[in-house]
């Protein structure tokens, strides 16, 4: 008996998560994602999810779905895509707009590729529309309280990860992921693989250099074995609780701190730009949102109208 017929585009769909995987080199959370938003737009065709497991590079994908699939669209693949996208659309307006833009973007990705591969003759990616997220300034401590944080906690693992996040300004998985073989030990820096298999050399300060050498070394990573995004959000969670933070912390919130840090203390934009892993300027630029305080301070010291640039009485009527 031959194996049950599934719909082409499902198929189509893995191949694209195995591309960027691949080529891309997605991380682990991306491919997840990647995977759970495609098979959400390929369900009214029959597929219930796409799994992705990792296994070894570029992991693996694998579709579940209906297996009676008699109705399956013999259509041309530009109307099936064309009847996909009225769907999603119907079916995701009530979701909130940064989820649907997400989701939209990683359908937009997939159909540009049809096309650049010549499985579609039409790029149909211009047919999906996105809801404009509105901008939402990120979760950063101030001085003080990154310094109270550190303070607070023991040396040890979970000490050495909030000061990797915070005084080296990397991504959860980053850190989770660094091995001892990338500390370069005559600069005082780590070699960081990030987005995109973009790899950057990453500067710490003498004290993060430190906590981190000073940990046992118990296998070729520097936490003992890899350390998943879950395990990382916990840590800093009771982080932010040992210190007694008055908002909850999580991993991205010492990054933004450590982005926020550097610019009000004078840091270029494009250094930071590479000390953050950023292919664009554009990614960089959301962390330019300083304290009004720093705004007033800055502008009390250096506009010609400031109080201490001007002489008193003087009239510019």
């Amino acid at each position: 008996m031959s194996a049950p017929k599934r719909p082409k585009l499902a198929d189509l769909a893995c191949k694209y998560l195995k591309y960027l995987s691949l080529q891309k080199t997605s991380s682990d959370h991306t491919s997840k994602s990647y995977a759970n938003d495609l098979g959400q737009f390929l369900e009214p065709f029959g597929v219930q999810k796409i799994l992705y497991t990792s296994v070894t590079l570029g992991g693996s994908f694998q579709i579940q779905w209906v297996e009676n699939l008699e109705g399956v669209s013999t259509e041309k693949i530009e109307d099936q895509v064309l009847q996909l996208i009225r769907a999603s659309q119907s079916r995701w307006k009530d979701l909130a707009a940064a989820s649907r833009g997400r989701k939209v973007a990683c359908v937009r990705g997939f159909l540009k590729w049809l096309y650049q591969e010549k499985f579609a003759t039409e790029d149909l990616s211009t047919r999906m529309t996105a809801p404009k997220v509105p901008a939402r300034l990120p979760h950063f401590l101030s001085v003080d309280e990154a310094l109270s944080l550190i303070r607070a906690l023991p040396e040890g693992p979970q000490r050495a990860l909030v000061l990797l996040l915070y005084g080296g300004g990397l991504r959860v998985s980053e850190a989770g992921l660094l091995k001892w073989k990338d500390l370069v030990a005559d600069s005082r820096s780590l070699r960081i693989r990030g987005k995109g298999g973009k790899e950057r050399l990453v500067a710490l300060p003498a004290s993060v250099w430190q906590a981190l050498t000073s940990l046992e070394r118990k296998g070729d990573f520097v936490f003992g074995e890899a350390l998943s995004n879950r395990k990382a959000y916990e840590w800093v969670r009771q982080a932010g609780r040992t210190a007694q933070l008055l908002k909850p912390l999580h991993p991205h919130a010492l990054r933004h701190s450590y982005a926020t840090h550097l610019l009000t203390s004078g840091a270029d934009l494009r250094v930071l730009q590479e000390l953050l892993g950023h292919q664009s300027l554009a990614a960089t630029q959301k962390y330019t949102h300083l304290s009004l305080d720093h705004l007033a301070r800055a502008m009390e010291k250096h506009h010609p109208l400031s109080a201490s640039k001007v002489k008193k009485g003087r009239d510019f009527d």
